[in-house]
């Protein structure tokens, strides 16, 4: 009974949609008959109803829009506002999905709640900041943003298809900006300090900064990685790892970031660390790679930082200040912090060496310290131990029937887990607690650890029902 007013609600809803369309169209034609609009609509309604019925691609671009700068790395696509559209199709999709059709279920977990707990400290931050103006405006522009789509691609991505595709998405948008980063070292074009490569920055682009240029760099080469050992994906698959690799290492190397190189290294680490089984041969190797990096890179002629300071690195000195600073914000406000993104506002108040200049506080830890206090900073590092928990106990179910299981979700369960660790290392030196790196890969350990339970409940259904069988087939033959 219950299935036939269901039925007959859906086909009401269908009729009544169907005449109230033809009603608007016939309305439109009777004052204005003319076949552009026709043609223009009937375009619409196709992106509309691809966009409303594929909420997961649209949400993935925007997440890789916004945190590769993609528009700002090729500057034709600037002007066409492709974040801002794709952040409506996104929201749009998500009310359709989850409000209306409900075809995507809502759940929670221990991650959601830890993510939440330090949205609240936030947001009560923002209302007591010392310049609650630039709070206000760093929380409207971006914040809430990286927030709502950490609990999308948390909830939206569901199968191994959809993971294998994140993996790739990311790291070919991550190769785009090596591209471009190498075409710019080459050609001298952005450089700070006449040897540090950076994107856009001449319109003023967050890439124009080459720490931060290194972290969004930095953040695929773990997925590249993982699509490059994970021997049971297909060739394609793995040749976008071969060759992605080679320009995200050249292209941070070129970004001289220390942050980057650490967290690079970390990154490679994670995986030798699964794959050599002697230690002291593992360690010998991480000591003279980054060694060699280091050289590579050239950071003793970095202007900043370099040997060129008189015996002194101005820019490791300038960090211990920075972070003194925020230690002393965290002080003076333990609960709320001076506020999101009101560190660099601050810095004349609280450091003990005023050079003239404000200065970025470039840590993850002493960021989310100083704008949050010592409460949001505790909030954090409990969610990044409890992030950290998941992936690795999701890589060890993994590992134990990898192959059995889809290559998509062992691969990525590698790239989250070598990830995390090169984010929390490369955190040392740069700021990205408000940032998208950590986010997306919460959101990701969520939907992996997801998808890993369902694959396993089937492999375990499957298992026994083998069992079952040769069973009842040992029964007969007795």
């Amino acid at each position: 009974m219950n299935m036939n007013n269901a039925s007959l609600q859906s086909k009401t809803l269908q009729w009544f949609t169907a005449i109230a369309c033809s009603l608007f169209i016939g309305g439109i034609w009777h004052f204005y008959p003319h076949p552009s609009w026709i043609i223009s609509l009937s375009v619409l309604s196709l992106a509309a109803l691809y966009t409303l019925n594929r909420p997961f691609i649209i949400v993935l671009f925007f997440v890789i829009f916004s945190f590769f700068r993609i528009h700002e790395v090729f500057p034709q696509l600037y002007s066409l506002k492709i974040p801002l559209f794709l952040s409506l199709g996104s929201l749009t999709a998500l009310i359709w999905q989850v409000g209306i059709t409900r075809q995507i279920k809502l759940f929670w977990c221990k991650e959601f709640t830890f993510l939440t707990l330090f949205l609240v400290i936030v947001i009560v931050g923002v209302i007591f900041s010392s310049n609650r103006l630039l709070a206000i405006e760093y929380f409207k522009n971006i914040y809430w943003k990286i927030i709502l789509m950490t609990f999308a691609i948390a909830i939206l991505v569901r199968t191994p298809q959809q993971i294998a595709f994140t993996l790739k998405a990311i790291t070919i948008a991550g190769a785009l900006v090596g591209i471009v980063a190498i075409q710019n070292k080459l050609g001298g074009i952005g450089l700070i300090e006449g040897t540090r490569v950076t994107i856009g920055r001449e319109f003023g682009s967050m890439l124009g900064d080459p720490n931060d240029l290194a972290l969004v760099l930095m953040f695929p080469i773990s997925f590249a990685v993982a699509l490059l050992v994970t021997h049971q994906l297909p060739w394609h698959h793995r040749m976008i790892g071969f060759i992605a690799i080679p320009i995200l290492f050249w292209a941070v190397i070129a970004t001289q970031s220390r942050g980057g190189l650490l967290g690079m290294i970390a990154v490679f680490g994670i995986y030798g660390l699964q794959r050599i089984k002697s230690k002291v041969l593992l360690m010998t190797i991480a000591v003279m790679a980054s060694g060699a990096l280091f050289v590579v890179a050239g950071i003793s002629e970095r202007v900043s930082g370099g040997a060129a300071e008189a015996g002194i690195d101005a820019s490791a000195m300038g960090r211990l200040y920075a972070w003194e600073a925020a230690f002393k914000m965290a002080v003076n406000n333990p609960i709320t912090g001076v506020g999101l993104d009101n560190f660099y506002s601050n810095y004349f108040y609280y450091s003990p060496h005023w050079d003239g200049l404000n200065h970025a506080v470039h840590s993850t830890w002493f960021g989310v310290l100083a704008e949050t206090g010592f409460l949001g900073l505790s909030v954090f590092i409990s969610l990044i131990v409890v992030l950290i928990k998941s992936a690795n106990r999701t890589l060890t179910s993994v590992k134990a029937v990898k192959d059995e299981i889809n290559p998509a979700i062992y691969a990525s369960a590698q790239a989250i887990f070598a990830g995390l660790i090169g984010t929390i290392v490369s955190g040392t030196f740069l700021t990205q607690g408000f940032n998208w790196p950590i986010y997306i890969l919460a959101a990701l350990v969520v939907a992996v650890t997801k998808t890993c339970e369902i694959a396993l409940n089937e492999i375990e259904i499957d298992t026994r029902k083998s069992e079952i069988q040769n069973d009842s087939q040992n029964e007969k033959n007795q």
